[in-house]
């Protein structure tokens, strides 16, 4: 166990406070559009098919770069990464809000995307480049802290600017808070460019990997409607797995700078950890989609007190996050995800076993248990990966680790979709699909008690 200090100056705590806008203005963009969807379906006399590419767009082009981003910012700087990728996403959310039509409002808000995907990695290394070693932990803690707030807010602040000035001011009030994060952070954050920039990007690797991921997310987003046998689909999952072949043989042959180095590629350390977010993600996305669903309508809730019934699960998972930040230096990665698992996979068989009955209440100590899972789980995964590689790898692990529960969320909305389309009903789908969900979580237990490492540090006073 290594002792360290962790003393934070004035400098570090002006620095973190600039990247918690950044971090919170990523995060609320996730769910603030959510509620404008019918004012922007109304205003370009839009199909809600059409106008859901406001957020599924934004997400796609978000998963499919967000491991390219990550690669940049270890290779050419963090600090130049973050100020390239705000601007982008300044630019658009400018074009956003002045959009004329239905195109020039998606493209915009799809290349919003690309902005997030640079910042947000980049985002992550710096804020843990900044916090001591033995405050690893407390960074996971911050970051997971701040997500939930505003994925908490995204949708009352989306709700309130909508109602009570107009949708476009969702894309232009991300321009202030941009600029204020660009602004402290040129003046307090030093810059991080590596004494070896002379690296090369590694093209190939970045077009096999973005058209896999591309080919995997559209498939699975599509096969709800369109069905496994569909020849879209099937041509889809065709692409995926021939680029995705492509780009471990071009990997495996790329001698300088490949996409994803040889020491992150075939670190066993940092792939248990992202095969644990596999299998855990799946919990969120399923939550976040059929909890509302059963609510409004199993219970007749309307749609602002069906978005109310999460708040047990969000206001649990921004005050666990943080407890799980200090917890990391006491008792390290495998004790804290273990614990998660085990809440995570709790609440969705809590859940699942209470969907019978007609009271809101009933619901609580599952949501309640989700929200801790997921405050434990969270920072800690996060912490896990970026410690799991070289300081010098620390964003490219956040990306990764992203892209991860990208993909998760993808394969659990698509496997929960289809339980419970096939289902006799709405509460019967939910409850085995939460059944199946619930499985999964004791299958990630099981890979965190056996193979899921991480050092405890204690920290000097």
């Amino acid at each position: 166990m290594e002792v360290v200090k962790d003393t934070l100056s004035r400098k570090q705590i002006v620095a973190l406070t600039a990247l918690t806008f950044a971090i919170f203005l990523i995060a609320n963009d996730f769910t603030a559009f959510s509620v404008a969807i019918p004012a922007m379906q109304k205003h370009f006399h839009a199909d809600i098919s059409t106008m859901q590419w406001v957020i599924n767009g934004y997400a796609l082009v978000f998963g499919v770069l967000i491991v390219t981003g990550g690669r940049l910012a270890d290779m050419f700087g963090r600090r130049r990464l973050f100020f390239i990728g705000t601007s982008i996403f300044i630019l658009f959310s400018l074009l956003g809000g002045f959009a004329i039509n239905t195109w020039m409002l998606l493209g915009s808000r799809a290349l919003m995307g690309v902005g997030g995907a640079l910042m947000w990695p980049a985002i992550l290394g710096m804020t843990y480049q900044i916090m001591p070693e033995s405050r690893a932990g407390q960074a996971g803690g911050l970051i997971m802290t701040v997500c939930g707030f505003a994925n908490s807010v995204g949708p009352l602040l989306g709700g309130f600017l909508t109602d009570f000035l107009s949708w476009r001011w969702i894309f232009f009030i991300n321009f202030p808070i941009a600029l204020l994060a660009m602004l402290i952070s040129w003046r307090v954050i030093d810059d991080d460019t590596p004494e070896n920039a002379d690296e090369q990007v590694d093209y190939a690797g970045i077009t096999f990997l973005s058209v896999c991921l591309l080919a995997l997310l559209l498939a699975l987003d599509l096969v709800v409607d369109m069905g496994l046998g569909s020849s879209l689909i099937i041509g889809l999952f065709f692409v995926f797995v021939l680029a995705f072949c492509m780009f471990a043989w071009a990997e495996a042959h790329t001698e300088r700078n490949p996409l994803i180095p040889a020491d992150v590629a075939t670190n066993w350390r940092f792939l248990t950890v992202g095969i644990t977010t596999l299998l855990l993600s799946v919990i969120f996305v399923s939550m976040l989609l059929y909890v509302p669903q059963f609510l409004i309508k199993e219970l007749k809730f309307s749609a602002a007190w069906s978005g109310a019934g999460l708040l047990p699960v969000m206001m649990t998972y921004g005050v666990v996050s943080y407890i799980a930040g200090r917890l990391y230096a006491l008792l390290g990665a495998k004790v804290i995800l273990s614990a998660a698992a085990i809440f995570l996979g709790g609440g969705m068989f809590l859940l699942s076993s209470l969907l019978e009955h007609t009271r809101y209440m009933h619901l609580v100590p599952g949501l309640i248990s989700l929200g801790i899972g997921l405050g434990l789980f969270f920072p800690t995964i996060t912490t896990a990966a970026v410690t799991a590689v070289g300081p010098g790898r620390a964003s490219l692990a956040a990306a990764l680790v992203f892209m991860f529960q990208i993909i998760g969320g993808a394969i659990g909305l698509a496997m929960n979709t289809t339980i419970v389309s096939l289902a006799p009903s709405l509460s019967a789908g939910i409850d085995r699909a939460f059944l199946v969900n619930a499985y999964l979580a004791l299958l990630a237990l099981l890979v965190c008690i056996l193979f899921v490492r991480g050092e405890r540090i204690v920290q000097k006073r």
